[in-house]
């Protein structure tokens, strides 16, 4: 038997970029630490992207595993993320219905062109 989930998770999420941030914001993620990215990775997260349209980000990625909340929280219990997320929280604005606690709001699915 595999520990593979039966599908893959779509994520996407939405939070404003300061303009008065806008370069540093760049600037940090034109050389993410590879501390982050190897926290990422062990939370079961693949072909995360980040887009900007504007002053608005957009997140995006797949979830491979079988337990996001759990993964989710060890993720944000990592130090490397939590010295990353000092840096670029302040750059950004949380948006109208970004729940308590979370800093980006989710953006849900509402269309996917199957293969």
């Amino acid at each position: 038997m595999s520990n593979q989930p039966s599908h893959l998770e779509r994520f996407a999420s939405v939070v404003r970029l300061r303009a008065e941030h806008r370069e540093e914001y760049l600037k940090l993620h034109a050389e993410v630490w590879p501390e982050v990215c190897a926290a990422i990775t062990a939370a079961n997260i693949s072909n995360y992207s980040i887009f900007l349209h504007e002053d608005l980000l957009i997140g995006y990625y797949e979830y491979l595993g079988d337990d996001h909340a759990v993964d989710m929280a060890t993720l944000a219990a990592d130090p490397a993320t939590q010295r990353w997320w000092a840096l670029t929280d302040p750059c950004q604005e949380r948006v109208v219905g970004t729940p308590d606690g979370e800093q980006w709001a989710p953006a849900p699915e509402v269309w996917h062109l199957h293969p």
